[in-house]
């Protein structure tokens, strides 16, 4: 039976509704921490425990980055540094913070001064003095680059130059802002795709609405395949076939630890080796970078459009930002840059303000012969090459503009909303998505369970579309790789299911529950345990042992919420919940296998909510400052030799609140290399939902089973 047909104009216009409350959302969370600068001290310590913000920053150098814009690199003040933050060598690293590559963030003086405003001035208005606004381009352990003039934000009063320029020697902090690029780009898009008319669709349009189905393999680029990497395993090599066969969508179903990217590594080196030029994108830069790296020693030509999150030699050799400096083309603009640098120095060594604004007008016009000869120079090297690698909203920049590729490849697919990843699929020919659809969707703040908040903000917003043209039963969370599958079913898809991380008895329920017990545990690490690491570490019930379940049933364990603090804090952290006691199991757990011998680095503490974070933080952070400690959401795609999981929720109602959500679950059992801990109330959790039922049923058959006592704890 063919697929019911989805109207493009009411499905765009139902995203942009949306994207409408979602963006809404975004800002009402992030107005605490964008209320400029005149806030406590401990509010900017609780903005950065909540990973809203950055505290304790000089401004230590600026250079010219790519388009001519000031680069700031912001290094914490060795005035108020603590002692826990030195290094060995006396150098201080930046604290614990939520902010990553790609964050737009906003740059203000701790004194918080007033200036002068608008028609006010003359009568004496003041408001905050804002501070710059910029995105994130690398973050370290001793610092983490801004570059300004690309956030996107509304208008400034100042130069980008001269609004930086007022930073130095300053005491700074740097505060998240609601993400407006992306969130612009794609409103664009879905804008987009209301005025076209059914001519202009795409064949992979009306697939992707059902208006078509996929049309069948190609049989010659089904042909035998010579592979480059021979070394893959049969269901990475059957999707690599798979997807050079598919003329229109091709998914790759990557479960946790298969090699997903390893796979699209190959398929994409096969597209080039078929004179194919390829898009390559991702939700986060860091998904896009992972892929950059590994094809670096391909030596395909490659460029990486934005700016790379690991700044390693290999990704850096492909980005625009260095193939602008070392191409050929790249020699003016280079010369246009060091001028720039100079003249951006100077400006520290005059104190006459007539010079200085001389210099400033000097700037604006080497800034403007910067970016066109740039421009140019970008143009060339992007159409030039065979693979173009870029973020997903950094798809919908000038650099693509009007440049035609033959596939366009998504990676973590199912972690990016749908709206986002149009944003490089409006002329897309063919479509391959990997990603797997069984871990957590991309994070939704506003809530679309909730229908009364829904019509309310509907009401309230005034381009708000008749309800007719709303279609049911489309949301936020509901991700292309999944709307793909239900709607042409598994034919358009490959599973990968050899895993190459956990230990078999880790994989064994997630296997069993979600991914039809198709999963196989590769032989170098079904059987590994902490004991087999490759430095010493001592045999003890936790090292030799793979699966351990501390159950805190009986009550004594109690959860604890958050919003009963009337406290700043309270308000940051909304509802979240915290365990003391059961933080207390984890704490001990850590302890004792870093006492048996096993490194802190190599261990990481995850929980579903923020307020236990912030305990556990509290607890460990000091004692191990190479231990991890995050949430389940924020460790997606990251491993560990042995993980801990604090569940939180004990209850005498036995509400799990969104423990019930069985992809956050998986995403959390799948962490672990060699050792898994559980910490959590059995009978809390069982009553859930039938998926946590089986999971302590299948723990308490299969795991070490413990059971606490609170009184040898306190």
């Amino acid at each position: 039976m063919p697929p019911t047909p989805t109207p493009i104009p009411r499905f765009a216009t139902t995203q942009l509704h949306l994207l409408h409350l979602e963006h809404a959302a975004e800002v009402s969370t992030s107005k605490l921490a964008s209320t400029a600068a005149s806030v406590s001290p401990q509010t900017r310590r609780t903005l950065q425990a909540t990973g809203h913000a950055l505290t304790g920053l000089i401004l230590s150098q600026c250079r010219t980055g790519l388009g001519g814009r000031v680069v700031g690199e912001f290094a914490p003040d060795p005035a108020v540094a603590s002692d826990e933050s030195r290094a060995a060598d006396g150098s201080v690293r930046l604290g614990a913070h939520g902010i990553r590559v790609g964050d737009v963030v906003r740059v203000a003086d701790v004194a918080g001064k007033k200036e002068k405003i608008g028609k006010d001035k003359e009568k004496g208005g003041e408001k905050e003095a804002a501070g710059p606004e910029g995105v994130v381009t690398r973050t370290g352990e001793k610092g983490l680059w801004i570059a300004f003039g690309q956030a996107g934000g509304g208008v400034r009063s100042k130069e980008d130059d001269e609004a930086v320029e007022e930073l130095w020697g300053k005491k700074l902090w740097v505060v998240k802002l609601a993400n407006d690029v992306t969130h612009r780009r794609m409103k664009q898009t879905m804008e987009k795709m209301v005025k076209m008319g059914e001519t202009e669709y795409t064949h992979f349009m009306r697939v992707a609405f059902g208006h078509t189905s996929p049309l069948l393999p190609d049989a010659e680029a089904a042909e035998p395949v010579e592979f480059v990497d021979p070394s893959l395993n049969d269901s990475q090599k059957e999707a690599v076939r798979f997807a050079l066969a598919a003329q229109d969508i091709a998914l790759i179903h990557g479960p946790p630890g298969t090699g997903k990217t390893h796979t699209l590594i190959e398929l994409i080196l096969q597209m080039v080796l078929r004179k194919k030029r390829v898009l390559v994108c991702g939700p986060s830069n860091v998904s896009v970078d992972n892929i950059v790296e590994r094809l670096a020693p391909t030596k395909v030509p490659v460029v990486r459009i934005g700016h790379p999150a690991r700044l390693l030699p290999s990704v850096l050799d492909h980005s625009l930002e260095v193939l602008t400096q070392t191409s050929d083309a790249g020699g003016i603009v280079k010369d246009i840059r060091k001028e720039i640098d100079e003249k951006q120095a100077s400006i520290r060594k005059t104190r006459s303000g007539r010079e200085r604004r001389g210099i400033y007008d000097d700037l604006r016009l080497l800034r403007k012969e910067f970016r066109e000869r740039e421009s140019k120079c970008v143009d060339n090297l992007v159409r030039e090459s065979s693979v173009v690698l870029a973020t997903l909203h950094g798809a919908g920049g000038h650099q693509l503009k009007n440049q035609k590729f033959d596939v366009v490849i998504i990676d973590e697919a199912s972690q990016a909303l749908e709206a986002q990843c149009w944003i490089s699929l409006l002329g897309a020919q063919k479509v391959v998505l990997a990603g797997d659809h069984l871990q957590l969707p991309p994070t939704v703040k506003s809530s679309q369970s909730s229908k009364e908040k829904a019509s309310k903000a509907k009401s309230e917003e005034s381009t708000t579309k008749p309800e007719e043209e709303l279609l049911e039963g489309v949301s936020l969370e509901r991700t292309l790789f999944d709307r793909l599958l239900a709607l042409h079913g598994p034919g358009i898809k490959r599973m990968l299911t050899t895993q190459y991380r956990m230990h078999d008895k880790i994989m064994r329920f997630p296997s069993d529950e979600l991914y039809q017990s198709k999963l196989i545990a590769a032989d170098a690490v079904k059987a590994r345990l902490l004991i087999d690491l490759p430095y010493e570490v001592q045999g003890t019930d936790d090292t030799q042992e793979p699966l351990v379940f501390w159950d805190t049933q009986g009550g004594d364990f109690p959860e604890k919420a958050e919003e009963d603090d009337i406290s700043q804090k309270g308000a940051l952290l909304g509802d979240s919940k915290s365990n003391e006691m059961e933080a207390m199991v984890v704490a001990r757990h850590v302890n004792n296998l870093v006492d048996a011998g096993v490194r802190p680095e190599n261990i990481a503490v995850i929980t579903p909510y923020n307020g236990q974070l912030a305990l556990l933080s509290r607890m460990l952070r000091e004692k191990y400052p190479g231990l991890e400690l995050g949430s389940v959401d924020g460790f997606q795609g990251r491993e560990k030799e042995a993980v801990v999981v604090s569940l939180v929720r004990s209850n005498a109602e036995h509400e799990v609140g969104f423990l019930a959500e069985k992809r956050r679950l998986n995403v959390a059992m799948t962490r672990p290399k060699r050792h898994l801990c559980i910490c959590g109330d059995s009978e809390t959790i069982s009553r859930g939902s039938s998926f946590l039922k089986h999971w302590m049923e299948f723990l308490e058959e299969n795991a070490d089973l413990r059971y606490p006592d609170a009184g040898d704890l306190l």
